[in-house]
């Protein structure tokens, strides 16, 4: 039995679940999400609770009995309270800034990067230098988090770049400092 799996999800009053074939809608007070289920799992709602149980014991079943209860739990929470990631820039002359649809960064190019803000995600610049995404899909603020982030991953030696702010880089020592 996955251990993941095995617990059950806790369902908000203020979160509204339901369950088709082959599709489970949850619709909460900051939005609606959807997904697709394979046939390899099934949704048991109870009392304020909705659980997942395997409808076979292959490898497959036993695989997707965690995945999509994750899933689901990722849903319910991100239809209630939403997903934020925090970004720092650190450099000189490195800044972020808001406009409209998009977000444009100076990360030390020769030209400023406009990032066009996908449907569904929120960026706002706190300071010039973090940057909040934030939206209801976990794997869509994940994903534009990591975008933002590959335009200049933060280098070992000075730490500039684009980092989690609960990332840390492993600073390493420069030639001068090896003697």
């Amino acid at each position: 039995m996955s251990r993941v799996g095995k617990l059950p999800v806790a369902i908000p009053e203020n979160v509204k679940l339901e369950i088709d074939a082959g599709r489970i809608q949850v619709e909460g007070p900051k939005g609606k999400l959807s997904r697709n289920y394979c046939p390899e799992v099934r949704f048991e709602q109870g009392e304020g609770v909705c659980s997942v149980v395997r409808t076979t014991e292959t490898k497959r079943a036993r695989a997707m009995h965690g995945l999509y209860r994750q899933l689901l739990f990722n849903m319910v929470h991100g239809v209630s309270q939403g997903f934020r990631k925090e970004l720092q820039i650190t450099g000189v002359g490195y800044r972020a800034e808001a406009k409209d649809e998009a977000i444009v960064l100076n990360l030390g190019y020769s030209n400023p990067i406009e990032y066009r803000v996908p449907e569904g995600v929120e960026i706002v610049c706190e300071t010039p230098n973090k940057v909040v995404i934030s939206g209801i899909d976990k794997q869509q603020v994940g994903q534009v988090a990591s975008e933002l982030r590959s335009l200049r991953p933060p280098e070992p030696y000075k730490g500039k770049g684009v980092k989690y702010a609960d990332e840390t880089v492993r600073r390493k020592v420069g030639k001068s400092g090896v003697k």
